[in-house]
């Protein structure tokens, strides 16, 4: 057992706490948001993901996890410190490392000799070697070790890993760190922190690439004729390519994938390389959402003037209540600006969500501003001239034909997912328009 540290419990931060508490080790997070240091004092999750929640009570209760404010009096004795602070996008797409500076500032003077602090939040190529300087303590290790977790499945990607990414230049700290992944399963790749860091960059970008790959040729199927699903099940059958991340859908999104493309491109440019073919995955992107709001728009009619349009999911992606950068937000919002009226239902985004006030109003300024929140999808499609289904939750795809028939104003839908059948809408009298079909 290990005396690890973690600072920051957010997504990353509270995911790798508890998992390595599930683990045996001993783990002290650091949170200083009070509303959310209560709740998980309390074990409650403030994040919706599956299993989470049961290893945050069952560490609290086995007294292998904690969770306090004050840096300065849980990391004195750590061995290991995890760094799992948020990096956001600057308008330029570089990351902006004001928490984690500021992380460095509050820890470097607490932290044991030999001690070794552990990059976990995602960050621009040659951060470990910054990190290091912030910390100016030549008797600490630094170490990059990338996250690699899926919203709805970080659990499970945490303790049944792919792979563990450990970037240091001294063999002897990267076997330390590995020992504390020995109980879970995946490939161990240790190598410098440079390439660990660009590892990252790299997998996301490169998952990125297939997205927009598959809704560019869902484009040319539409165009020719094909069925994009057909398509891509015999391309996603090449064990060369693999079937991951080849379904078309809205766009891409979340937290990680637009902002590390960003910085991807901002790196190169920093070191004099133009990533055209990146940029254009971007681009290709931000197409997709101008291509499903046209499917919308022809569906009601040409025009989206006071359009009612019902909306199935906000969340950027199904089991999860994650908005950021979600592309049905993007496309609702361009929906709002083309003058269509939105009722929008999404399982995990309540009125109770931290974006809405009480009741069905969202609260000004929140990503769910001018639209109304319904508690069930037939309240979202109530009176709706075109019904959208935006997020790929599972329930969609089980909806009633006939009973949406009752509500709704006209019988239309776009499925920006291909989560429904199209034989049972277009029975139930629906004029049916899919992604590529």
């Amino acid at each position: 057992m290990s005396r690890i540290g973690v600072v920051g419990a957010g997504y990353v931060g509270l995911t790798t706490g508890a998992c390595l508490a599930h683990l045996g080790h001993d783990v002290a997070c650091v949170e200083t948001n009070p509303t959310r240091l209560a709740a998980l004092r309390a074990g409650t999750s403030p994040i919706l993901e599956p299993g989470l929640e049961d290893l945050l009570r069952e560490g609290l209760g086995a007294g292998r996890l904690r969770f306090t404010d004050r840096a300065a009096e849980v990391l004195g004795d750590r061995e290991f410190v995890f760094l799992c602070l948020p990096t956001p996008q600057d308008a330029d797409g570089r990351a902006d490392l004001r928490f984690l500076h500021a992380a460095v500032e509050q820890i470097r003077g607490v932290l044991p000799a030999g001690a070794v602090v552990i990059t976990k939040s995602t960050v621009p190529v040659g951060s470990a070697e910054s990190v290091g300087e912030w910390l100016g303590r030549g008797d600490v290790h630094v170490v990059s070790n990338p996250e690699f977790l899926r919203e709805g499945s970080a659990v499970r990607d945490f303790l049944h890993p792919d792979r563990v990414v450990i970037g240091t230049r001294d063999a002897a700290v990267g076997d330390r760190v590995a020992m504390l992944f020995r109980e879970a399963a995946g490939r161990v790749i240790v190598c410098d922190p440079v390439s660990a860091e660009t590892i990252k960059y790299a997998a996301n970008s490169y998952l990125a690439a297939r997205l927009s790959f598959a809704n560019a040729l869902a484009a040319v199927c539409e165009a020719v004729g094909a069925d994009v699903s057909v398509v891509m099940d015999g391309v996603g059958a090449d064990a060369r390519i693999g079937p991951q991340f080849l379904q078309p859908g809205p766009g891409w999104g979340g937290s990680c994938l637009p902002k590390d493309t960003a910085a991807l491109i901002a790196t190169a440019r920093d070191s004099g390389y133009d990533f055209a073919l990146l940029r254009a995955v971007i681009e290709m992107n931000q197409e997709q959402h101008r291509r499903i709001v046209d499917k919308v728009r022809r569906a009601a009619g040409e025009t989206l003037a006071d359009a009612r349009i019902g909306v199935l999911g906000l969340a950027f992606k199904a089991h999860t209540d994650d908005l950021r950068d979600s592309p049905a937000l993007t496309i609702v919002g361009m929906l709002r600006t083309a003058g269509a009226r939105i009722r929008a239902f999404d399982p995990a985004v309540r009125p109770s969500h931290p974006g809405a006030t009480a009741g069905h109003a969202p609260a000004p300024g929140s990503p769910l501003a001018d639209l109304t929140l319904c508690d069930s999808a037939l309240g979202a499609c109530d009176g709706a001239d075109v019904v959208l289904v935006a997020t790929e939750w599972p329930e969609f795809a089980t909806l009633d034909p006939a009973a949406v028939a009752r509500v709704v104003a006209r019988r239309s839908i776009v499925d920006a997912r291909n989560v429904l059948d199209p034989a049972r809408w277009c029975a139930a009298g629906f004029t049916y328009v899919g992604v590529g079909r």
